[in-house]
Formats: C-alpha cells, structure tokens, sequence
C-alpha cells in the first residue's frame, strides 16, 4: 500500500497523471496571532499628526436621556457586553456612540475655524444617477396611480352596494303601497269602507285603515250596493236555494208519470207523424212528378 502511494505521488509530480483523476489538496493554513508583528505594522502606519489630519475619536455611547429619568441604564452604558444578536439593542449601540463622537468632535472642530455646516451653494455628486433617480420617481409615481385606482374601484362597489340597497328599499315601499291600495279597492268593492282614502291624498288610506266587518253591519250597505239594489232589485237567496228538503223530497204533486216515462195518447203520436217533413229522397220523387 505505501510503495502503491509513493508511485503514484512520483507519476503525479512527473505529469503523467491525466487531469480530474486526482486532485491536489493544499494543506490548510493554520491562524497564528503574531502580536509582534501586528504592533510593528501599526508602528508603520502611525504617524504623528495633528487631530485636524486625522480626525480619529474613540468614544463609549452617549448617555440614555431617557433610560436615566425613568432610573434604568442599558449594560452598554456601564461599559459591559452587549447582546449581538439583539438587532434593537445592537444599533442603538452604534447610534449613541456615533451621538457621543459628534458631541466631542463639534467642539473641537469649531476651534480650529472649520466650518461644520455645508454652504448654500454646495453641490455634490450623488451616489445615484439621475436616470436611476428618474425610473425610481416613475415607480413610485405608478405605485401611487394604482393605490388611487383601487381606491376609486373600492369607493365605487361600495356606492354601488348603497345603491342597489336603496333601489330594494324602493322597490319594496313601492309593493307594500300597492298591496294596501289592492287591498283598500277590494275592501270598497265589498261594500267594506264608503270611500278611497288613497285618491283623496289621505294618509290614513293608505294605511289601509277600513271599518270592521261588525261596524259595516251596524251602517248597512253603502251607496253603490243601495243602488244596485234599487235598480236590479234584491235577487234573494243564492247560495244553497236548490238543496232540497224534506218537505221537497215528499212534495209529488206535480210529478206525471206519462210525460216522466214517455207515455202519451194516440192523438198525439199521429199528429207528431203527420206533421213530419218527408226525406231528402221522397222530395225529390216528388218534384220528378210535378
């Protein structure tokens, strides 16, 4: 096994291994903190110039305003650790240490006369182009269109929903009023109620308020059915006048037994013989021999 792996690694270094068979694998450099070194690096790299050149400040976070009046300080304000995987807690880290370096370096800046306020007339070239700017402008413009559409889509159905609600309340008032005047003509038709409340403008017709069956009997019938009585007369009883009775199922006085079962005289048969028309046939004989 080790004289397979000594030739193979001969034939490798030789080139004579085809390519993708094998692969050649680096050894893994291992991390050594050479403190020595990296302070000789910063030796270099130090120079000794005045702060105005080189503006480095290093700062712990400013004071939490309000964590100091409601009588509670983070941790980062006592100098300890942090949590990093609290993302809230991280950044407002970062934002008061920048806060605390301003606070510092303001002053010190003002002292040496460098303005810290850009001038009215600066201009600077931005980090976007003006086509970039423009496509982003044209988004947001057309994301604005939509949000309005759906807008005035959404105020529309629910006019729309008003008003086929308002169209049904319609609709039915227009039904039940009709239903009342039906009812107040058929009521008048029977002799129920002396007049139309409905054509007189009345509000209380078309309700369809109409004196009771009990009251109409105490008044007895009204105009139109007086009339009609006075006319055509009182025709008497309808309903059930050819029942018959007792006394009808008894009553047989006026039952013939000749003309119920046929049976009438000679006299009346030769008549009825004699006065018959003769045949289409004995016509025309007779005719022939006129």
């Amino acid at each position: 096994m080790e004289k397979t792996v000594l030739l193979l690694q001969e034939a490798f270094a030789k080139g004579l291994l085809k390519p993708g068979l094998n692969i050649h694998v680096q050894e893994s450099r291992k991390a050594v903190s050479n403190v020595e070194g990296l302070k000789k690096c910063l030796a270099e790299f130090k120079r000794s110039l005045p702060w105005v050149e080189r503006l480095d400040l290093t700062n712990y976070p400013a004071i939490d305003i309000v964590a100091k009046a409601e009588g509670r300080l983070e941790q980062s304000q006592n100098n300890e650790e942090i949590n990093t995987e609290d993302d809230f807690q991280r950044e407002m880290y970062f934002y008061r240490q920048a806060q605390a370096t301003v606070l510092e370096a303001l002053p010190k800046l003002q002292k040496c006369d460098i303005p810290t306020k850009r001038p009215d007339d600066y201009f600077a070239e931005m980090a976007k182009t003006d086509q970039h700017m423009q496509k982003i402008r044209k988004k947001l413009i057309q994301k604005e269109m939509a949000m309005e559409k759906s807008e005035k889509a959404k105020k529309l159905r629910e006019q729309r929903k008003f008003g086929k609600k308002v169209q049904v309340e319609v609709l039915q008032k227009r039904q039940k009023e009709k239903k009342a005047m039906l009812s107040a003509v058929k009521k008048y038709q029977k002799g129920m109620a002396d007049k139309l409340d409905f054509l007189e403008g009345n509000q209380e017709g078309k309700k369809g308020v109409a004196t009771s069956k009990p009251q109409m009997s105490k008044q007895g019938p009204n105009a139109k059915r007086r009339y009609k009585e006075q006319k055509f007369g009182f025709g008497g009883k309808k309903k059930g006048s050819k029942w018959n009775t007792k006394d009808s199922h008894n009553d047989v006085s006026s039952f013939r037994a000749k003309t119920a079962h046929g049976k009438m005289d000679n006299k009346f048969r030769k008549a009825g013989k004699k006065n018959k028309r003769p045949g289409k046939e004995a016509r025309r004989k007779m005719k022939a021999r006129k």
